[in-house]
């Protein structure tokens, strides 16, 4: 007690000094203040410093504070947006005295898209001028005059992944339009609309380039900044003498014919095409002249280039709406490039970007060089074992020869299920749990190759080395597995999957497995040896800024649509039942996230389309660097691995083991309708190591409930005691199809 004063003396100077030196940071609310004034989310913030939303919105609560130099950074941060955006003054008559009244809420306290609120243009206002809610307007912009050019823009898109880059003031986007008066309207992200002066398809890729001011800043220091993307509707496709739907033989062949008017229009332009030719998602360009790009995409919905199956109905929205859509996307994710696996594959290079620039010469020139992390701008040889059936380096097998576990690398994901056991079936419901973003949390921190795999023979395995391994893994007993440091868990080994293979069957021999399964093996206790492999010496953790940015996408649209990372169990599940309903075009947004997740793990190991391919031969999709299948398998060995962990966990601690397993989802049976009635929580806390409900990539949420009865009938029905119910256990609804008959 004699030293307290002392302490506490201590303790006021050392206040007194964070005073002095300026590091004390503003009150909660002005932190909230500010980045409102700014029109930025707590995602962008986050994505800036470093750090997760859930620290932010901890922050500006005043529950936490940053640390070390994240808080110089914040700290700058707020300093900046206080200049910009100072203390409104109190007016005249206002008692000084009090506190100065907290900023009013937006118009529209709903979550919504970039530029919440409606974006439709109202009857009496003024063509050309954007209509936003929610924020103050920027004074009026100036420029080249169009044909009606706005007369002021709202502070920047609402969601702050906006673009601060002025070359690209109008946002990532535009959606092209004709009114009822026969005007080509543009519509952007944030409800500004442009006046297109545009009569052809040429003049169009002219106008955008030079006039509209679109586009998006490259996500990387070497990377390349996103060629402006313009959604043609179908009035517009009528105003450019293009057809409204392609006919079957154009849907084939993804494209129109060479010989269109249009495709003539541009070739006498001296305007090129890619490859792939003008279809849904056409790339007009011209050769780049030094740095600058000269290249315009188009997005053509009623050509199917918006996939119903990941973008919903966003194909029949107006065009405002839809502009709304897809810049929401645009600004969390990246400009689409094409399908969602195209997106989610151009995510990944444009992280890591194949080249970059040297550092000046002797001269004082730069040179092109490797970009290290990368994977390089020449394609590379897969191993044997991770070439799919009909590969180039397998043209030497016999024609009809089938390539069994030591010849062939198969990681996928789970597709088991077994009977049901006498006391399962004496429960009353079969309740089934899906896990968030399940390949992308797979990808987290994952360590995979970069160059060519070397072949090594009797290796020493090696946990942290990436690569295919030939490895005998039969001897490892499910019924006896080590759960921790010391403690091992006797486990009905009938009732569990095997770890090591996608229908659960346990290997009969040796056979090739990616790193994570290897390391799964030695994890469980049990000795590995394998016989050959082929690994990545070159290697890095290629995937993170990947999984960063679509984890952050996910996360904030999950958080406007009211779903947070920071609920409670039971809070979670109140606030995922009917999220989609709560703003149906952000949900698509969801979906669209996911989809670019799984499409660009897969296209990772595309596999020929077409094209009068013949086995043997090589296909286009080899020719890309980031044809890499030995990635999509480590991905999906982790994911796989990453849920057997759980499942063992769950089974060595309550005794309950999985009915269904299908990906990312399983089944229990349970005598409640809720996941919280058999995932064993304790003071609102989960099973370590267990499954835990939440948002957040690699946590759960609940998939769907039926009863034991619908599953016992089910499988009798179709005389199929192993039918896989997760497979329908979202709505129950099963037909002849699904099971083959």
């Amino acid at each position: 007690m004699t030293h307290q004063p002392d302490e506490l003396f201590s303790a006021v100077d050392s206040l007194l000094a964070a005073v002095d030196g300026g590091t004390v940071l503003p009150a909660p609310t002005e932190r909230v203040r500010l980045r409102e004034a700014a029109g930025l989310t707590q995602a962008a913030i986050a994505q800036a410093l470093g750090v997760r939303v859930p620290s932010i919105t901890a922050w500006e609560a005043g529950r936490a504070e940053p640390k070390g130099e994240r808080l110089e950074a914040y700290r700058r941060l707020l300093d900046g947006l206080a200049h910009r955006y100072p203390q409104p003054a109190s007016p005249p008559d206002s008692n000084p005295g009090f506190p100065p009244s907290p900023p009013a809420p937006p118009a529209s306290s709903r979550p919504g898209l970039a530029g919440t609120g409606p974006q439709t243009m109202p009857v009496d206002a003024k063509p050309g001028v954007m209509q936003r809610s929610g924020h103050a307007a920027r004074p009026a912009r100036t420029g080249t005059p169009l044909s009606r050019r706005p007369t002021g823009k709202a502070a920047g898109p609402a969601s702050a992944e906006a673009d601060d880059d002025l070359r690209f003031e109008n946002g990532p986007l535009a959606v092209i339009d004709v009114d009822t008066d026969g005007q080509v309207l543009a519509y952007c992200v944030g409800g500004l609309v442009l006046d297109v002066p545009a009569k052809s398809i040429p003049a169009l890729v002219d106008w955008t380039l030079k006039e509209a001011k679109l586009g998006q800043s490259k996500l990387s220091g070497p990377g390349k900044d996103a060629d402006p993307l313009l959604v043609l509707t179908a009035s517009a496709l009528e105003r450019y003498g293009l057809p409204a739907a392609l006919t079957e033989d154009e849907r084939l062949a993804g494209r129109i014919p060479e010989g269109h008017k249009v495709i003539k229009q541009l070739a006498r332009a001296e305007w090129k095409l890619t490859k792939r030719g003008f279809g849904p998602w056409a790339r007009i360009y011209r050769p780049a002249q030094g740095s600058e790009r000269m290249c315009v995409q188009l997005c053509i919905p009623s050509w199917n280039a918006l996939d119903t199956r990941h973008w919903g109905h966003a194909a029949q929205l107006p065009p405002a709406e839809l502009a709304r859509l897809l810049g929401t996307f645009a600004s969390r994710v990246m400009t689409p490039r094409g399908s969602t696996a195209v997106t989610g594959l151009e995510l990944m290079t444009a992280f890591h970007p194949p080249t970059r620039a040297s550092e000046p010469g002797a001269d004082g020139k730069r040179h092109s060089e490797h970009n290290p992390g990368s994977l390089g701008k020449d394609p590379v040889d897969c191993a044997p074992c991770e070439a799919p059936d009909g590969h180039p380096l397998l043209a030497g097998l016999p024609r009809l020869h089938v390539r069994g576990p030591a010849e062939k690398l198969f990681e996928e994901a789970y597709d088991w299920a077994r009977p049901m056991t006498d006391a399962e079936c004496t429960l009353r419901h079969l309740v089934g749990i899906d896990v968030n973003m399940a390949f992308a949390a797979g990808a987290n921190g994952l360590v995979v190759g970069l160059g060519e795999p070397t072949q090594v023979k009797q290796p020493v395995f090696d946990p942290k080395l990436p690569g295919s391994w030939l490895v005998d893994l039969s001897h490892v007993d499910l019924s006896r597995v080590k759960v921790g440091k010391d403690k091992w868990a006797d486990l009905d080994a009938s009732l569990l999957p095997s770890p090591f293979t996608p229908k659960g069957e346990r290997p009969e021999g040796p056979a090739w497995y990616a790193t994570p399964t290897v390391a799964y093996a030695q994890e469980l206790g049990y000795d590995v040896r394998p016989v050959e492999a082929w690994v990545r010496y070159d290697n890095g953790r290629y995937l993170d800024s990947w999984y960063n940015r679509l984890r952050d996408a996910y996360l904030a649209t999950m958080a406007d649509l009211g779903v947070g990372a920071d609920l409670s169990p039971a809070d979670f599940l109140a606030a995922m039942d009917g999220y989609r309903q709560r703003d149906p075009q952000l949900a698509i947004v969801v979906s669209a996230v996911k989809a670019t997740v799984k499409g660009g793990l897969g296209k990772l190991r595309e596999r020929p389309r077409g094209e009068g391919w013949k086995p043997g031969q090589p296909w286009r999709a080899l020719s890309r660097p980031t044809w890499r299948p030995d990635i999509r398998a480590a991905v999906i060995s982790r994911t796989r691995i990453n849920l057997h962990r759980k499942l063992v966990k769950h089974a060595a601690f309550t005794g309950q083991y999985p009915v269904a397993i299908l990906s990312d989802c399983v089944v229990y049976a349970a005598d409640g309708e809720s996941p919280l009635d058999f995932l064993p929580y304790r003071d609102g806390k989960p099973l370590p190591g267990g499954f835990k409900l939440g948002v957040n990539p690699g946590l759960v949420k609940h998939e769907g409930t039926q009863s034991v009865l619908w599953g016992e009938g089910v499988r009798e029905q179709f005389n199929a005691p192993e039918l896989n119910l997760a497979r329908y256990i979202k709505d129950g609804t099963v037909t002849d199809q699904d099971t083959g008959e």
